[in-house]
């Protein structure tokens, strides 16, 4: 009984072992398969030739900084002269380089299509701030890409003011600011602009007129904005909003506060009769800005038109 039980076991061995034998050389001539089929596909597409390019700009925040017909004048010559071509003889990395070295676009992938086409994809560039320096306007995203201001397109971006041309600090230093402050509905709606006198001065500019605040370094945010809200709550209702000229959080655990020497000057209005002759396409006001919050003599952000004075005798 015993051997026989051997016996049995012997046979299965072997059959697990023959199985086993059976299912790698399954293994191995599927692989060489694999590689004789990949290699005669790879031949094949080698010899293909180049249908044609297609360019798609994925422009889904509607910034029209860049068209497909702009980037294939761009490309000039490139795109007619890859088509005849073998597809492999289309130099895909050198389109992404010259695509990816234009001001207006973020970034590019230029891939080669099965159907035999060269499929060219661009995002537009996504511009996080305005800068004002000593040599003019320009928008930058958030590795501080730059692409010139121009009258053919207007973003409602922060704006930063300062003199980045010779300074080791640069506009994007400022960018983890303006974030913060974005994500703070009221902070977002009270900080007009940005001026940087240096790294260590940093100057919020808020829409109270005549005032500013020094928020030294792009840092503490969580407690210099906590000095700041304690500021407008607490002290500024009690004393006024003119008091003060400057109010500092450069310093940890402070708030200095500039006292007004000289009386802000009347803002400048209309009399009755200028008011009179307005036409109502002139008077506007920004979306979302409070009674007063409008700086006299600017147009406030999103002007939208209001209804005017009605001349006298009409």
């Amino acid at each position: 009984m015993t051997q026989r039980k051997t016996d049995i076991h012997a046979k299965q061995r072997h059959k697990r072992r023959r199985r086993t034998a059976i299912e790698a050389v399954v293994a191995v001539a599927l692989a060489l398969y694999l590689v004789v089929t990949l290699t005669v596909a790879a031949n094949v597409g080698d010899e293909r030739l180049c249908s044609g390019m297609r360019i798609a700009v994925n422009d889904t925040a509607s910034h029209k900084f860049v068209t497909a017909a702009e980037l294939a004048k761009e490309l000039g010559a490139v795109p007619a002269a890859a088509k005849g071509m073998r597809l492999l003889d289309v130099n895909t990395d050198s389109i992404e380089r010259l695509l990816n070295s234009i001001d207006k676009i973020e970034d590019a992938s230029v891939v080669r299509l099965t159907d035999g086409s060269v499929m060219v994809t661009v995002n537009p560039l996504h511009p996080v701030a305005r800068v004002f320096d000593s040599k003019g306007s320009y928008y930058i995203n958030r590795v501080g890409k730059r692409i010139t201001a121009d009258a053919r397109y207007h973003l409602d971006v922060p704006v930063i003011q300062g003199d980045f041309v010779d300074s080791v600090f640069a506009a994007t230093s400022v960018l983890p600011l303006i974030e913060y402050i974005s994500r703070d509905s009221v902070w977002n709606s009270f900080v007009s602009m940005i001026k940087v006198d240096s790294p260590s001065d940093i100057i919020l500019v808020p829409i109270v007129r005549g005032q500013v605040i020094n928020f030294g370094r792009a840092d503490g945010f969580e407690d210099k904005f906590a000095r700041l809200k304690r500021m407008y709550a607490e002290v500024l209702p009690v004393k006024g909003w003119s008091y003060y000229d400057t109010i500092s959080v450069k310093w940890d655990g402070q708030i200095v506060a500039t006292r007004r020497h000289k009386k802000l000057p009347a803002p400048k209005f209309a009399d009755d009769d200028e008011v009179e002759d307005v036409a109502v396409d002139a008077m506007l006001a920004g979306d979302k800005v409070a009674p007063g919050q409008v700086i006299p003599g600017k147009k406030a952000k999103d002007d939208k038109p209001i209804p005017a004075a009605v001349k006298k005798g009409n």
